[in-house]
């Protein structure tokens, strides 16, 4: 009896635990609605070097977003292995995240692939960030990196 008592806590743990991640990235993560990256597909940035817009029909959830995939063969590459797909910075623009430590909005076809992780920059017809960030690269994914503990923990 004592065995099932302990199981059922760790269990209830895990699922509180695995509850309050998810409602953290919800409010700290980069959404509509729900929606991460705009409905981009994050596979394709790595697979095709490009901004590929998601279909609907092509939709898979994980802790709390929803993200878009360009085919079902996409999808099933981020299902098994989503961390390795989401953006940095819970899909918030990385020169902001390094030079202010603030959230900001950005363009899903403005993003740069650095050691295997995706970050995306605001991007208007007056400001490119990422031109801005792959000035001082190394100073601002530092700051980047110490700003989104802060936010994120």
């Amino acid at each position: 009896m004592k065995f099932r008592y302990l199981i059922i806590c760790l269990f209830v743990g895990l699922m509180t635990q695995t509850f309050a991640q998810t409602a953290v990235r919800t409010k700290q993560f980069n959404l509509e609605s729900g929606l991460a990256i705009q409905g981009y597909d994050p596979v394709a940035y790595f697979t095709q070097n490009k901004a590929v817009e998601g279909n609907k029909q092509f939709s898979a959830s994980y802790e709390g977003a929803t993200y878009r995939f360009a085919s079902a063969a996409n999808k099933d590459l981020f299902l098994k292995d989503p961390k390795k797909y989401e953006p940095q910075y819970g899909g918030w623009c990385a020169y902001a995240m390094g030079a202010t430590g603030e959230k900001v909005e950005i363009d899903p076809e403005t993003f740069k692939i650095l050691n295997g992780k995706l970050y995306l920059f605001y991007h208007s017809w007056t400001n490119n960030t990422l031109l801005k960030w792959n000035k001082d690269e190394v100073n601002l994914k530092t700051k980047a990196d110490k700003s989104w503990m802060t936010i994120f923990h």
